[in-house]
């Protein structure tokens, strides 16, 4: 079936959030909505801000320009347009833009009547976002402690926050994020790979299907999640990748402000060593 009259058994009326039949069209193949039309409005004054700002710097190099949030001696108060005030400016606007986008597609699911995972797996996204630029700054009482806009200046903050604690990779919940972005990757590309091999047989060879496929996982490993159930896993896992990515930045200075190291002394403490 042609994939624009496959869309069109689904551009029915009904589903919004807000403005109800105002913004209820499509343009070609993209539902636009009330939500659709915010986030072009933010993404467009973001993306001009950050042209602005590339303007006021000293460099049109793609690499350099960098708009950065206000000094830490600011603390949480709005900040002159010139001395941080854009980036605040820049980070209302993605919050807008992202925020929106996840309602759009909470529309596009109550059209086609599914469940939201979708937008709930980009909130986690969203979350993560917030959890660097706004919550973890307010918790440590100043914007100068959030990230700035632009590729070498993100880098080196990175870089410059781990160091800050020593040794970044001693910090647990970083242990866990990471540990769940390996497996997420292990575990679909081992789903993927499956799936390649049933569909593509060789030569002489009937197409496989999925009983084929749990037959090979429990022969392998002695159990298969099935079809729906890899799928399950997959959200389950990235989504505590993000989760935890989140929560090892939060208590890196909110909760924990020593070298992460120092934070192992408890185990070397316990009493059973003595």
């Amino acid at each position: 079936m042609a994939l624009l009259s496959f869309e069109r058994k689904y551009r029915v009326r009904g589903g919004t959030l807000i403005g109800g039949d105002l913004f209820d069209f499509w343009v070609g193949p993209f539902y636009v909505g009330f939500f659709g039309v915010t986030t072009a409005i933010f993404a467009s004054l973001g993306t001009a801000l950050i042209v602005y700002g590339a303007a006021l710097g000293d460099t049109w190099n793609i690499w350099r320009i960098s708009i950065n949030p206000p000094d830490v001696e600011n603390g949480l108060a709005l900040a002159p347009i010139r001395a941080g005030g854009l980036w605040q400016a820049v980070t209302f606007c993605a919050l807008g833009a992202f925020g929106s986008w996840a309602l759009r597609e909470v529309e596009i699911a109550r059209k086609l009547g599914i469940g939201i995972h979708v937008p709930v797996a980009f909130s986690f996204a969203i979350g993560a976002y917030f959890t660097l630029e706004v919550v973890r700054p307010i918790l440590m009482g100043s914007w100068g402690y959030a990230f700035p806009y632009g590729i070498f200046s993100h880098l080196e903050w990175v870089s410059s926050t781990g160091y800050r604690y020593i040794n970044f990779h001693y910090n647990p919940a970083h242990m866990i994020a990471v540990s769940f972005f390996f497996i997420t990757t292990f575990a679909l590309a081992l789903h993927g790979s499956l799936i390649l091999s049933a569909a593509n047989p060789g030569k002489g060879e009937a197409m496989k299907t999925p009983e084929h496929e749990d037959t090979f996982f429990r022969d392998i490993i002695g159990y298969s999640v099935g079809t729906l159930g890899i799928h399950r896993l997959g959200l389950f896992l990235a989504l505590a990748a993000v989760l935890f990515s989140a929560i090892c930045i939060v208590i890196s200075g909110p909760v924990w402000s020593q070298g992460w190291p120092e934070w192992w002394n408890w185990w070397r403490n316990l009493p059973i060593w003595g």
